[in-house]
């Protein structure tokens, strides 16, 4: 990367922006997205540890479509076992529908299919067999304490797991090939979902969606073939312990989480992690000087989390000063970490596509995203309504008092009313869904349309070289503003 003029300040992203340059990639289908770090990401999208962002849903969806999502953590190890294992035994491409067994009620299938963005949810007969369908029409109008079992509909159309691909190669022809078929058989049947199923036995559904996602996006796989997933360490308490027991689980990626990562306690944390395990990825933040990248490489970090304040829940910045504008703050400590063979990851600040591919251009290898997934049907919140009936989930930063009321609630309560006084985050955020972007792909879908054109206006087909080919320039607020497209005509 380089600057059309040098800067005599730190930058946002909104203060940059890329200028186009001679190209020879001639289909956004040819850029490729895959992460230049250990993390076998497809996608350089993150899913952030944040309690209101990342859950079972999010971590097993992120993956399916190439990018990672981590676990919080503030979830009990055991509970964070038993999440990471479920999510490694789900299918790369037949997406998890909520399964009900006959004789749940209609009120429970509606308040259960908020949680997919194709509403619908499959009834699963004797011997794990699927006999119905339940979709919010099927549910008007009717008993709420009815049984899904009296009023489901017919299952539209099975497919054989061996249907989708099989053993076949992610994104070769044989697969694609598979999928397009399904995809034209779900058209002549004229339905928008499929159920598939192993020798009879449900194994997920892929909608019509999905099936085109799936020729696009390779899922995060290990090397038996499982979804990534990736789980959160703190710096406090047995940090050992909760290592290993996440990495018995299955995590693929550990991340070792703290507002301000440049401090003893974070370099004690990663020796702790690598006394557990040498050789898994481990990320570390967050941080925004080479110095603080440089020291948390040297105490065992592979990545390093760059960010402090820019997030849309954090309030460090207005609360202490601290902090740094964030595409200066990625562009340094990339530039220092890929000196030393590492990576890093930009955290926060996202709020449009344009951002993410700034962050990359800079040196990220991937860009953590916390609160616009926040507002998805796949987040871990309750989904709710304001009162002119718009749908939304509530948000809420890792410092905030709510945050650490969550965290300290086994502490003595005297010892927790004194931590609670300390808060760099808000507590409540209402983060509406989009009607045209209510899920998690959906998102995904429209920052990878921006990265991929971007990554064409620099004559890129990799992420190593948009960064080695995109050349930024610094613009006024004016300049920013030219470029926002309007909802309505000048006044």
């Amino acid at each position: 990367m380089r600057f059309i003029t040098t800067p005599q300040t730190d930058l946002t992203y909104n203060d940059v922006f890329l200028v186009p340059s001679n190209s020879r990639v001639t289909s956004r289908f040819d850029a490729d997205l895959a992460a230049d770090d250990a993390t076998g990401a497809t996608v350089p999208v993150v899913a952030a540890n944040m309690t209101a962002v990342t859950g079972r849903r999010m971590l097993e969806t992120m993956a399916r479509r190439g990018g990672l999502a981590v676990l919080p953590q503030d979830v009990p190890s055991d509970l964070a076992a038993e999440i990471l294992a479920g999510v490694k035994s789900c299918h790369p491409i037949a997406e998890s529908a909520i399964a009900l067994d006959p004789s749940h009620t209609v009120h429970e299938a509606l308040q259960l299919m908020t949680k997919r963005s194709f509403g619908a949810a499959v009834v699963v007969g004797e011997q794990g067999r699927p006999v119905g369908l339940v979709r919010p029409e099927e549910s008007q109008a009717v008993d709420r304490h009815a049984e899904v079992g009296s009023i489901m509909a017919p299952i539209p159309l099975t497919v054989e797991e061996a249907e989708i691909g099989g053993d076949a190669e992610w994104g070769g022809e044989a697969r694609s090939a598979a999928l397009r078929e399904v995809f034209a058989r779900c058209e002549r049947a004229g339905v928008d979902l499929a159920v598939v199923v192993r020798e009879g036995r449900y194994v997920g559904v892929l909608s019509k969606a999905g099936i085109v996602r799936s020729t696009i996006y390779r899922p995060a796989l290990d090397d038996r073939g499982r979804l990534r997933v990736a789980a959160a360490v703190g710096i406090n308490g047995d940090v050992a312990g909760r290592a290993d027991a996440l990495l018995r689980a299955g995590a693929d990626v550990l991340v070792v989480d703290t507002a301000h990562g440049h401090q003893l306690k974070m370099v004690e944390a990663l020796a702790a992690v690598r006394s557990v395990s040498p050789a898994v990825p481990v990320v570390a933040g967050n941080v925004v000087t080479a110095d603080g990248t440089r020291d948390l490489i040297d105490a065992g970090a592979d990545i390093v989390k760059v960010g402090v304040g820019p997030g849309a829940m954090c309030t460090t910045r207005m609360m202490t000063a601290v902090g740094r504008p964030q595409f200066s703050a990625v562009l340094e400590c990339a530039e220092a970490a890929r000196a030393l063979g590492a990576r890093v990851w930009a955290d926060g600040g996202v709020k449009y596509p344009r951002d993410v591919a700034l962050a990359l251009a800079a040196g990220a290898s991937q860009v953590m995203v916390g609160s616009w997934l926040a507002g998805t049907h796949e987040s871990p919140g309750e989904l709710l309504t304001d009162a002119s009936g718009r749908a939304y989930k509530e948000s809420f930063g890792m410092a905030s008092t709510r945050a650490v009321h969550h965290r300290t609630r086994a502490d003595e309560a005297f010892e927790r009313a004194r931590k609670t006084m300390f808060e760099e985050g808000i507590s409540s955020s209402a983060m509406y869904l989009d009607p045209r972007r209510p899920g998690v792909e959906d998102i995904l879908d429209h920052v990878t349309a921006g990265v991929r054109s971007s990554m064409t206006y620099a004559g890129a087909a990799s992420l190593e070289a948009f960064r080695a080919r995109a050349i930024v320039g610094v613009q006024s607020a004016a300049g920013y503003d030219e470029g926002r497209a309007r909802a309505q005509s000048w006044e």
